[in-house]
């Protein structure tokens, strides 16, 4: 804990501050995808602030009408877990078996960081993300997939080649896209016809 916030009297101003220190973590948990500059990988809270833009630009995209600000509220909550159980690649099987429990465990911890009233609400933003029960979850989850594939179509496909991706892998692992954004599935459907083409996904 910063020093700083032993002065504090107020506990629950401690304690919001302490959980805004800690999520500068974010900012040091790199994800596979990189910047289309192609000098590193981006971190997960760019990522994240990525994500948030898109959903400004592009809410007219979504199935459904939606609550554009819960949508900037899960997608700047739905990556904060990754502090404590890091980014898990999307195409590695095994990661992807203890994924839940790992990410519900850094759940509990950061949001309980919290006052109750804030980590209740932090929390069910991250239930609701996960669970893609609304309108606004499945849209944050279709741009969520979006960016990375739009990411490696642009920088030569490059985590693709790296991890040796397939058509089928990605094909099937975005599906979901068209739950929360119908009329965005044709693009990711051309941009992995280009990227086979190009050499830079397995076509099978």
């Amino acid at each position: 804990m910063s020093d700083f916030l032993n002065v504090l009297g107020d506990d629950r101003l401690r304690r919001q501050l302490e959980f805004v220190l800690e999520i500068d973590k974010l900012k040091s948990v790199f994800r596979r995808t990189y910047l289309l500059t192609g000098d590193r990988r981006e971190n997960s809270a760019e990522h994240s602030w990525h994500i948030a833009m898109m959903a400004v630009v592009l809410s007219e995209y979504s199935n459904e009408t939606v609550n554009i600000g819960r949508v900037l509220k899960l997608a700047v909550v739905h990556d904060i877990v990754e502090i404590d159980a890091d980014d898990t690649f999307c195409y590695d099987d095994a990661a992807l078996l203890t994924k839940a429990e790992r990410e519900k465990r850094a759940a509990d911890r950061i949001f309980g960081l919290l006052p109750d009233d804030i980590r209740d609400d932090m929390r069910e933003l991250w239930d609701e993300y996960e669970l893609g029960e609304s309108a606004e979850a499945r849209f944050a989850a279709a741009l969520d997939r979006m960016m990375p594939i739009m990411h490696n179509i642009s920088t030569g496909g490059r985590s693709w080649i790296e991890h040796k991706v397939t058509r089928t892998q990605v094909l099937t692992r975005n599906a979901h896209i068209a739950d929360g954004a119908r009329r965005l599935w044709p693009v990711v459907e051309a941009i992995v016809d280009m990227a086979v083409a190009k050499g830079y996904l397995i076509d099978e």
